[in-house]
């Protein structure tokens, strides 16, 4: 969420920045000041009334006390008039505000200077690209097939229990699926992230806490009798651990990291490009978060950045680093590189890790701060990327390292599964 003070202080910087997301905010801002002046003069004339009212009180009880009874009742009608108008105007504050807090949250991140113009994906920048794609023999299958043909994963039994995108992994498929888990932790945790085990259902201050309420909430799990969230991502549940917090530059840096299962509706989702591991509903990941000074964010970004990077080149797998376009940007980041690794018998990239800088968006409405070197309370600044989502991880290694014996491990993951071929 933006702060109102800086929407007042770059309006015009704003609105050219958030026209690179097919934003208008003209009108918007506009409506947002005029609330903010109605609520400010608002709070002035009750903070007097109440002053006031306390100030006669006072007076009256003295009077009552020196025997002055006549002026002490003339002085409560008085006060009564000055109850009616603070009531009133306390009426129309918490209105005001409420308008304000709504409209505030209709409005996306102002997206980094770098951040390209574009209206989808399509427009995203291809920034870097590494690994060499394998050369795979004629009849090589999509890992769907692969799947199937080394009962790994079982699509069809997920969907008996559950329905369409809960698929079950079994044999070697779960042993993989789980090397894959304990690496990602073991090289985030090497690379000074703390590890957390985290709640999978969420309240909704804190989906409000990191954006996903009320931009998605049609695409998360809602437990309505409970008014629970199931988590889309890690992100949720770590980040709002520092909910509320004001903390010290030496608290800095903050780096965390889980595995969680996910869990997202993906309504509308459909076609080809949802078959097998491509999208689903349930799917396991390992994230990473960190927490930043206004200063050292950018920098937290590149690690964070390099980490990933670091993760593919040891799996040997072919893949590009994209800075998504003001279209195609998230509504809550403020620069975003997406993770592309290429499948090869599906001819076609797929999405494996979105690194974010959330700048002090997600700070503002967590209030979460810290105080600076002069001692004055400023915003953090929030990070977070997958490190990494499984299925697609998952789907690469299949798809890339198949062969006529079966489908090899990445030497990587073999102390962690115990075999070094799927056959």
């Amino acid at each position: 969420m933006l702060q109102v003070s800086k929407i007042a202080e770059h309006k015009d910087e704003y609105i050219q920045a958030l026209k690179k997301r097919n934003f208008e905010a003209e009108a918007v801002f506009d409506k947002i000041l005029d609330l903010d002046e109605t609520r400010r003069s608002t709070q002035a004339q009750l903070d007097d009334t109440l002053a006031t009212s306390n100030k006669l009180s006072k007076e009256i009880g003295l009077m009552f006390k020196n025997g002055e009874h006549q002026k002490a009742n003339v002085l409560k009608q008085k006060t009564g008039k000055l109850k009616e108008d603070s009531k009133d105007l306390s009426e129309l504050l918490n209105g005001t505000t409420a308008q304000l807090q709504e409209l505030l949250y209709t409005i996306p991140n102002i997206p980094h200077p770098s951040v390209p113009a574009g209206n989808s994906e399509e427009d995203n920048e291809e920034i870097f690209k590494d690994g060499d794609v394998p050369v795979l023999a004629e009849g090589s299958q999509p890992h769907w097939e692969l799947a199937k043909k080394y009962d790994i994963i079982d699509f069809e039994l997920g969907n008996k229990i559950t329905g369409a995108g809960f698929p079950v992994y079994k044999g070697k498929g779960a042993r993989l699926q789980r090397a894959l888990i304990t690496w990602f932790l073991d090289k985030a945790t090497e690379a000074g992230y703390t590890e957390y085990q985290l709640p999978l259902m969420v309240n909704e201050a804190s989906g409000y806490g990191t954006g996903q309420l009320p931009d998605k909430e049609g695409q998360m799990y809602h437990v309505t009798e409970d008014d629970l969230y199931l988590i889309p991502t890690a992100e949720v549940p770590m980040t709002n651990m520092f909910r509320d917090n004001l903390m010290t530059e030496t608290d800095f840096p903050i780096k965390c990291t889980g595995y969680t299962p996910c869990f997202r509706r993906e309504a509308g989702s459909y076609g080809a490009h949802v078959r097998g591991l491509n999208r689903l509903h349930q799917f396991d990941k390992v994230e990473i978060v960190r927490v930043e000074t206004q200063e050292n964010s950018y920098a937290a970004l590149d690690g964070m950045v390099d980490h990933i990077k670091n993760l593919l080149k040891e799996l040997k797998l072919p893949y590009r680093i994209l800075r998504l376009c003001g279209g195609d940007l998230g509504f809550t980041a403020a620069l975003t590189f997406d993770f592309e690794v290429f499948s090869t018998a599906q001819d076609r990239w797929l999405e494996i890790s979105s690194v974010s800088n959330f700048e002090t968006f997600q700070a503002n409405r967590l209030k979460l701060r810290y105080k600076n070197k002069e001692n004055q309370k400023e915003l953090a600044h929030t990070l977070n990327g997958s490190a990494l989502a499984l299925p697609r991880v998952l789907a690469g290694i299949l798809e890339n390292y198949q062969t006529d014996e079966g489908i090899k491990v990445p030497e990587v993951l073999v102390p962690y599964c115990g075999f070094d071929l799927i056959d």
